[in-house]
């Protein structure tokens, strides 16, 4: 059996039940250009407990299908962000 993916980024959204959506960046160089690109995904992943919230970074893992489009749990939350920040990283996306 191979090790499951782990992804570490920032919830971008948690207006769903037990269910949040994370931005994960990854940096990337372009195999003929030599150009350094970030390049985000957005992964929905399974919050049992809600402890995520809007902002905070967390570390999510690959699971069985639990859905449709859900197939990562969040295992851990690394940074709880304040009400201040929350109004900044609202801004930027």
């Amino acid at each position: 059996m191979g090790k499951r993916k782990e992804f570490i980024g920032t919830v971008i959204s948690n207006k769903m039940q037990k269910t949040v959506v994370v931005r994960v960046m990854r940096i990337s160089k372009h195999s003929k250009y030599s150009r350094i690109a970030k390049i985000f995904n957005k992964f929905k992943a399974h919050d049992e407990k809600g402890i995520a919230k809007f902002g905070d970074t967390v570390k999510i893992e690959e699971t069985r299908p639990l859905s449709k489009d859900k197939h990562f749990r969040v295992t851990e939350v690394i940074k709880k962000v304040s009400e201040a920040a929350k109004i900044e990283v609202k801004e930027e996306i």
